[in-house]
């Protein structure tokens, strides 16, 4: 801080016999406090007073980056005392002031009194009868005031006061810790419990400086103060509002902090205070925004963080002047709605079925899909089939078809995507509509990130087309990161050979005799093609083979042939999706297969949980 930093007259509030006078918002050590003035239409200005006559011992100091020989200087005996001793005092409290001199420096020495006159406490005073100031060598006692001092000083030396106590004050020095060698380490140790701790510094960026018993941590995302290379400092518009705002209630305050989490050595931390909590205040106010990256590591609930936000958006408050919100284009009723999971997407869509009897296809809201990460090293000249050769694209396919097949869930639609041509980069994707999926309680997409097998979109800051349960989202992947689940495991990731040979006779033929020999095979139904065709996925034999029902034949679909488009038969769309609904994506069980003119097939098909297929053919036959 400067001595005096936009001072004028004018900003000094009325004092009593013309003295002036402020609010104490920093003590910087035994013998020297900011007063700040009145606000004019923005942050007021602050004096630095030294009190004149008087000697404190002084702070520690860190040594200045950049200077190699530099070193740390330790606190003077009973410097640190000193200057508790006035912060407790007059951290937030009204003072007044005389100032005897100012120094061609600019530094202002003077007299300081606790309340509105010059009848309060006398500061100087005071820090002398507690032995914790003593008055400067060469003053001469020649006016009342240096001959009150000397008495004082005096007396404390009689009655072995502070420093004039027995010892050399050696026990008065702090250990000053400034860098922690494992902060990871250190914020496991605290295990989220609150400690107690002093705010010491509000930074020009995004941090604030506290004193812990070794700590200094990073906090929230204000406004910040912008500098280009050899270029002068320019804030972001209401930066020294927010800045002035934290300053104002919490510095020097003694204040409890919960250390949360380590973020590039960084430490990210909650200030707690009797008066409130000032993320939510700094947020409600329109001084800060939730920032997606550390909101995830919050355990006091990220919702009251949104929400705080919401408030200062709604309201247009200081840097949400411009906000201008989405326009919600979803009636209520196609806004939230129950419907029947039917087909599993890969691993961020499903398609369900509508009360209406409509199909429509619902994307995950905010997560993306495991993803070929880099140059594969498969076979070019093979086709990638994104189920197996995707690492843990099956086990999240899996993990949702076990979970929602033939389930009624509750949808909660957040966005609408609109639809996008396609770059050189980037494929067309037709309009989506994403929400959020959940059954028996259960956020399905924070259940899928949480077991590491899809991961969070990030988004810019102002970008509000997210999920409803965004915060969750983060913190689910924040715990899969942590606990190494799938995605973010170190292990060696699963590989699933399939062999497909739904369109292979000679491999097919191949095939047969272990089919035969295994019994009853378990399948899954991965794909129907018509009413009376399947493609089954076997886990145990690893293969993928195409059945046909025997005994009957449904009617065929519309064909594509070289030249022309075969119509399809009547009924045709009627049977693929009457077996369609009963059988896709379900376990089935296969019976005695065995070999038809042209694919492989089998005899019996129960699918014991459907008893409506059973009903229709029993049993229900493969050709």
């Amino acid at each position: 801080r400067g001595a005096v930093v936009g001072s004028t007259e004018s900003s000094w509030g009325p004092a009593a016999r013309g003295v002036p006078e402020g609010l104490v918002p920093g003590v910087l050590s035994g013998c020297a406090i900011i007063v700040r003035g009145q606000p004019r239409g923005g942050p007021p200005p602050e004096r630095q007073i030294n009190l004149s006559n008087i000697r404190a011992g002084s702070l520690a100091r860190r040594a200045a980056a950049g200077q190699p020989d530099a070193k740390d200087t330790p606190d003077e005996p009973w410097g640190f005392p000193a200057r508790e001793f006035l912060r407790k005092k007059l951290i937030g409290k009204e003072v007044c002031f005389t100032v005897e001199y100012k120094t061609p420096q600019g530094r202002e020495y003077g007299m300081v009194y606790l309340g509105k006159d010059t009848s309060g406490e006398n500061i100087a005073e005071s820090l002398v009868a507690e032995g914790l100031a003593s008055r400067r060598e060469g003053i001469r006692a020649n006016n009342p005031e240096q001959s009150r001092l000397a008495e004082l000083e005096e007396q404390a030396k009689s009655a072995k006061k502070g420093m004039w106590s027995e010892g050399t004050g050696s026990h008065t020095i702090r250990d000053l810790k400034y860098t922690i060698e494992n902060p990871r380490h250190f914020v496991d140790s605290m295990h989220q419990k609150p400690v107690n701790g002093e705010l010491v510094a509000v930074g020009t960026w995004w941090w604030l400086g506290l004193r812990l018993p070794a700590c200094s941590a990073v906090l929230w995302l204000c406004p910040t103060f912008k500098r280009e290379a050899d270029a002068p400092e320019v804030p972001e518009p209401f930066a020294a509002e927010a800045k002035f705002f934290t300053e104002s209630r919490l510095l020097q305050r003694d204040v409890q902090i919960v250390l949360e989490s380590c973020h590039n050595q960084n430490i990210l931390g909650t200030i707690l205070h009797p008066n409130g909590n000032i993320t939510e205040l700094l947020l409600k106010e329109g001084f800060a925004r939730c920032v997606d990256w550390s909101i995830a590591v919050y355990t006091r609930g990220a919702d009251k963080l949104r929400a705080a936000e919401r408030f200062a958006k709604e309201r247009k408050l200081r840097i949400w002047r411009d906000y201008v919100a989405p326009t919600a284009n979803l009636d209520q009723k196609d806004k939230q709605f129950v419907a029947k999971v039917m087909q599993v997407l890969n691993a961020d869509a499903i398609v369900v079925k509508l009360n209406s009897g409509d199909h429509k296809t619902i994307h995950l809201s905010s997560i993306r899909p495991p993803r070929l990460e880099g140059d594969s090293t498969q076979d070019k000249n093979r086709k990638l089939r994104p189920l197996y050769d995707i690492p843990y694209m099956f086990e999240a396919r899996e993990f949702l078809r076990k979970k929602l097949i033939g389930k009624k869930v509750n949808v909660t639609v957040d966005y609408i995507r609109p639809a996008s041509s396609a770059t050189e980069t980037v494929p067309a994707f037709s309009e989506r509509t994403c929400a959020t999926v959940s059954i028996g309680g259960i956020n399905i997409a924070e259940a899928l990130v949480s077991k590491g097998l899809a991961t969070v979109i990030r988004y810019r800051q102002d970008d509000d087309q997210r999920s409803s349960h965004y915060d969750e989202l983060l913190a689910a992947e924040a715990r899969a990161i942590k606990n190494g689940k799938g995605l973010h495991s170190k292990k060696e990731v699963p590989i699933h050979r399939v062999a497909d040979i739904s369109g292979d006779t000679q491999k097919a033929k191949q095939f047969l005799p272990f089919l035969q020999r295994a019994g009853r095979s378990e399948a899954v139904v991965e794909y129907v093609f018509s009413g009376s065709r399947l493609k089954l996925f076997m886990p145990k034999e690893t293969c993928l083979i195409t059945f046909l029902l025997a005994g009957i034949e449904c009617p065929r679909g519309a064909r594509n042939l070289p030249g022309l488009v075969q119509e399809g038969e009547p009924f045709s769309e009627e049977a693929t999706h009457f077996t369609k609904e009963l059988v896709l994506q379900r376990e089935v069980g296969a019976l005695r297969l065995s070999r038809g003119p042209r694919l492989l097939s089998g005899v019996s098909l129960y699918p014991p949980h459907i008893a409506a297929l059973l009903s229709v053919s029993q049993p229900l036959a493969l050709g």
